[in-house]
């Protein structure tokens, strides 16, 4: 395909030259006007980011961003590919797919930590720029060995992002809910299920009733929480059950051809 052929949403997420015009060097470019977008949304979050603020942060009108940036979708979707940053290198982590695959999973959601507004930005479509298809690529490459298809692989890469962006999200929200209580999760988990212990009872709701008098919502006495997020770590390893049940799945009919 000619440069000429591509839509030009798609040439200014992948950078293609554009001819210059006659006169003076243009003083913006695409990635200037990408990193004040990031900058305001690292700041404000995304609802803070407008063409009007972008370009006043630039010192420019908002008119004369239309060069670079189509519009504030195709600003949202240049500013999602650069804030992901490059892909991980996987290539010397131990312990075959699943590692690999964990580690991406991780390392996708140390990138939403960083900025939560990413959780927010609208999904346009399939991965489409430099930056996003590093990531999908870095994904596929742990699966290589698996034995499975294509749709499959990039499938479980679909599944786990989404699950990454998910879990961010509910993160924020479960954060913003707690704001001003000055309770922290352990403890809002364990005022809801005595709460609720009151109000479930085992004859109109008999399995819940068990769960709230299971002990489940209260914290461990004398016990360290766990690094990180463990239910995150905990529904990542469900996902990757499956994934490994797939892969048990597809080597079936080949060991069984032998």
């Amino acid at each position: 395909m000619a440069e000429e052929d591509v839509p030009a949403e798609l040439g200014r997420l992948w950078r293609l030259s554009t001819p210059e015009r006659l006169g003076r060097p243009a003083e913006l470019d695409v990635d200037r006007v990408v990193r004040a977008a990031v900058d305001l949304a690292d700041r404000d979050g995304l609802a803070g980011v407008t063409l009007s603020k972008v370009a006043k942060a630039l010192g420019f009108t908002a008119m004369s961003l239309y060069r670079h940036v189509g519009s504030k979708d195709e600003l949202v979707v240049l500013m999602e590919d650069h804030a992901s940053g490059p892909p991980p290198d996987l290539g010397n982590i131990e312990g075959g797919w699943r590692a690999g695959l964990r580690e991406w999973a991780l390392r996708l959601r140390a990138v939403h930590d960083q900025r939560p507004w990413l959780a927010h930005a609208p999904l346009s479509g399939p991965p489409s720029g430099p930056n996003a298809i590093g990531w999908l690529d870095a994904g596929l490459r742990t699966l290589r060995d698996t034995g499975l298809g294509w749709g499959e692989k990039t499938g479980i890469c679909t599944v786990l992002s989404g699950y990454v962006r998910h879990t961010s999200l509910m993160a924020q929200q479960l954060e913003e809910g707690r704001r001003g209580t000055g309770l922290d999760q352990a403890q809002v988990e364990q005022g809801y299920g005595r709460a609720l212990a009151r109000f479930v009872q085992p004859d109109r709701f008999p399995e819940a009733a068990k769960l709230f008098a299971s002990g489940v919502f209260e914290p461990p006495a004398n016990e360290p929480a766990e690094p990180g997020d463990p239910d995150f770590t905990f529904g990542l390893g469900l996902i990757l059950d499956g994934v490994a049940a797939a892969i048990d799945a597809a080597r079936e009919p080949a060991a069984g051809s032998a």
